[in-house]
């Protein structure tokens, strides 16, 4: 399945949830799309309520299903910790997420694109891959002396950065410090529904 391009706030009503998580996209309109939108009423099944968590956290991350079957695979895998954890873990982990998360693009799919540019280096290597899953301790930073104007209007900006990271706004840096909690990942997202619905299908 391609990767969805269409409108993120008609994507996050038809949802239901901000996927943008800053709940701009359902300030005006918390309802559904659509002529119909505001009718939309009826309780979802219980296979419809996991189907629409799986999709929550996929678009939330920008995944495609391929992608995110097989990283629940690997969260699947881990005996160390429960799955729900393990598979958000794996997740915050991807390059194009933490790019995001240390403040150094607005949204996922803009720090997607500075990764895709090869802007982005780890540990002193360019690294290109937007899926790539960095390790506790990686050092993410840019290309080049000055700073991509994209870039420095989010330092300037200064959003702020997750928990888990740690960044120098003098040197466009951050350091992937330790793996995240659960009470520091959305709330929103009811894990255990996904779990079922991947149960059913693998």
């Amino acid at each position: 399945m391609s990767r969805y391009t269409g409108s993120s706030w008609k994507k996050s009503r038809h949802l239901g949830f901000s996927t943008l998580e800053t709940g701009d996209e359902l300030k005006k309109r918390a309802y559904g799309p659509g002529q119909h939108g505001q009718d939309r009423k009826r309780k979802p099944s219980e296979y419809g309520q996991q189907l629409l968590e799986k999709q929550k956290l996929r678009t939330l991350y920008g995944v495609n299903e391929r992608q995110f079957r097989r990283l629940f695979v690997l969260a699947k895998a881990d005996k160390e910790t429960v799955t729900g954890l393990a598979f958000f873990r794996i997740l915050e982990s991807r390059l194009d997420n933490l790019v995001y998360r240390m403040g150094f693009a607005r949204t996922r799919a803009a720090a997607r694109q500075l990764v895709n540019h090869g802007h982005v280096l780890v540990n002193g290597k360019k690294v290109d891959i937007a899926s790539y899953l960095c390790k506790v301790g990686d050092v993410i930073s840019f290309k080049g002396d000055s700073p991509l104007k994209v870039v420095k209007e989010c330092i300037d900006a200064k959003i702020t950065a997750a928990p888990f990271v740690t960044v120098d706004t003098d040197k466009i840096s951050g350091v992937f410090t330790r793996k995240p909690e659960r009470n520091e990942l959305p709330s929103e997202i009811q894990e255990s529904q996904i779990i079922e619905y991947y149960n059913r299908k693998l």
